[in-house]
């Protein structure tokens, strides 16, 4: 082994974050370039980040070069820290472990993994006892030293480690590349890194968990051990991560949905809900708003099969690309698909008729029900799911109308997603991939229609170059819950593709026959999913309006019992959803099992309540807002 630096007789001028410029009479590092402004920030540096890439503080700077120290106030510092920290624990590991041998560490959302083989395999009492060697090795200060090696020397190297894994790894590179390893102490790993200087700048860390993972995502091999850890830039930001955590597990929607009786799922229908009947009223809710929405905006709701015979999947697809997600059945010599989603099924609609210029554009919505035969393993409750309902529509208009529909698309999901309590909004524009349908010149046009709307709304947005759809760009709609976690829903996709593929024309206005544009558009995507997401947003806890249960209606004693049943009778005539427990407990004990429920409203009912025509209401949380009449509580729960 050996380092590489070098001490060219160069003179670099280094251009610093705020414009300024240094000049240098040689060579030097990242750390040097620190230390030449000030020793508090040579203390604190992590990386170095020369002209867009991140480095390590050893990186030499031989030309002229922009330069940003990195520390554990920059975001980007985070990486560094979390790929340091997977180095970090293999290396506990292998001290209390030595017949562990280690394969891949990677940096996650939030975190790390690093997957061992050990015959023995690991405990949850063991995570205590790695972490505590971790920061044994922290407090040791060893330096985090970059080497480079061939190919071949690094095999040679890692199998007279016995590391078999990691000597595999390396096999399946080119022989003639030059390898990065890291070293600190007397753990050495391959890695591109970059890697903090020092064990001693990883501070906040935890190890949260033991999982199985097949070797190199086979299960035709043999199965490792994975340890997730997460790391941060200091221990407050590590406390409140794990505070979040402790939130979402309250909030999980699992665990809502079952207290609440909201749904239920089962290995009889694996991937599919049973909605019980408060969970379908929510549920109900939601895509009768939506159902709204598609009114209020000049969509035609339709509704299409749920099978079609193969023949038409191939044409549009769908089979080549997705066919090992689809359900299919066979029946009198055909083969049919149940669908995976409502775009060939609308294609056929607008089919039908000869289609002008003058009808675009056109909007068509569906809450069909789509089939995906998601992998097992990736089943979560019911936001990932294999039967699903979206707010689908697809837009069919001409090139020159893709700016404007999608400048409305992009106004209404914003007021849609605050109408259901989400105002952090992020916005992500995915363009031409590698592998494409379509010419530059329609890509050129499209690109420029989505990023010109996203401009002219003077909102900003980030750029995912080459992650667009192979048949057209999409802008993505990342909304954030209460935890501030990541949940993309909505989506407008054009689609050059899949009209031409299955003859879809309109008349232009020269008389010719022209393929038009499908924009292919969700706001809250899968129904389940968002129902998910709102039960783990509010905590169960939902707003009056999208409550499947409004009011709970309570008496003191039998005498009310009757004057109970006609409140109830009369706040549904009212469109109220309200229910009533009428059993002969005592009123503490009811009111304390309710308020579980989260009940927006429980409307107490007493003989002084009774001789009044009145109730006394207390709103969710305890608060005691005193008798009212019926037509005041109808009319302060329709304000909210």
């Amino acid at each position: 082994m050996s380092f590489f630096y070098f001490n060219h007789e160069v003179m670099p001028n280094v251009t610093l974050p705020d414009g300024s410029v240094k000049s240098f009479d040689q060579s030097l590092t990242v750390a040097e370039v620190a230390s030449s402004i000030g020793s508090g920030l040579a203390k604190a540096a992590i990386a170095g980040e020369i002209n867009g890439q991140l480095v390590d503080t050893s990186f030499m700077i031989e030309n002229d070069s922009d330069l940003a120290i990195i520390t554990n106030k920059d975001d980007k510092a985070l990486e560094v820290i979390r790929h340091s920290t997977a180095h970090l624990l293999a290396q506990a590991t292998q001290q209390l472990y030595p017949k562990a041998q280690v394969t891949i560490g990677p940096v996650i959302d939030n975190g790390f993994y690093y997957d061992f083989a050990y015959k023995d395999g690991f405990s949850e009492q063991d995570l205590a006892k790695i972490e505590k060697k971790m920061t044994a090795i922290v407090k040791q200060n060893l330096p985090i030293e970059r080497m480079e090696m061939s190919r071949d020397d690094a095999v040679k190297f890692f199998k007279s480690l016995g590391e078999h894994y990691k000597a595999e790894i390396i096999e399946s590179i080119p022989t003639d590349e030059t390898l990065s390893l890291y070293k600190q102490g007397d753990f050495v790993d391959l890695c591109r890194g970059p890697h903090v200087p020092s064990t001693s700048k990883l501070k906040a860390f935890k190890l949260m968990k033991l999982a199985g993972a097949y070797w190199r995502g086979d299960s035709n091999n043999e199965m490792l051990q994975r340890v997730y850890g997460t790391a941060w830039e200091n221990k407050e930001d590590l406390a409140a991560h794990l505070h979040r955590l402790e939130e979402a597990e309250k909030r999980d929607h699992r665990k809502i949905g079952k207290t609440q009786n909201l749904f239920h799922t089962q290995e009889e229908a694996p991937g599919m809900v049973f909605w019980h009947p408060k969970g379908w009223t929510l549920y109900q809710i939601i895509v009768q708003y939506m159902s709204q929405v598609f009114k209020d905006n000049g969509y035609q709701e339709v509704h299409t099969p749920e099978i079609m015979d193969r023949s038409m999947w191939e044409k549009s697809g769908h089979w080549d690309k997705f066919g090992d997600a689809m359900f299919t059945t066979h029946s009198e010599n055909r083969d049919y698909a149940v669908k995976p989603m409502n775009c060939p099924g609308h294609v056929q609609i607008y089919k039908q008729g000869l289609k002008s210029y003058r009808d675009l554009p056109l909007r068509l919505g569906e809450f069909g029900s789509c089939h995906r035969n998601e992998p097992s393993g990736t089943l979560h409750g019911i936001m990932r799911v294999r039967n699903f309902v979206q707010d689908d529509a697809h837009i069919f208009c001409t090139i020159d109308q893709i700016q404007s529909e999608v400048s409305e698309f992009i106004d209404l999901t914003f007021k849609v997603y605050k109408h259901f309590g989400f105002e952090n909004i992020d916005i992500k524009l995915s363009t031409r991939p590698e592998k494409r349908v379509g010419s530059d010149e329609v890509w050129d046009q499209a690109e420029a229609s989505l990023s010109e709307a996203l401009d002219a709304k003077g909102i900003e947005w980030e750029l995912q170059e080459g992650e667009g759809a192979f048949y057209g760009p999409k802008v993505e709609f990342v909304l954030k819950d209460c935890l501030e976690r990541e949940w993309q829903c909505g989506t407008i996709q054009a689609d050059f593709s899949m009209p031409e593929r299955l003859d879809a024309q309109y008349i232009a206005e020269d008389g010719s026959k022209q393929t038009p544009v499908m924009l292919h558009r969700v706001i809250v995507g899968s129904i389940e999913r968002f129902t998910g997401i709102l039960i783990e947003h509010y905590e169960g806890a939902f707003p009056s309006w999208l409550a499947p249960i409004q009011a709970v209606i309570l008496n003191i004693s039998q005498k009310q019992e009757e004057y109970s049943k006609n409140v109830e009778i009369n706040l549904k005539k009212q469109g109220l959803r309200v229910i009533s427990d009428l059993r002969n407990e005592k009123i503490g004990f009811k009111i304390r099992e309710h308020s579980m429920q989260r009940y927006p409203y429980i409307l107490v009912v007493g003989d002084r309540e009774q001789e009044n025509n009145q109730v006394s209401v207390r709103r969710r949380g305890g608060e005691d807002l005193g008798s009212m009449s019926l037509e005041a509580l109808t009319e302060l729960i329709n304000q909210e």
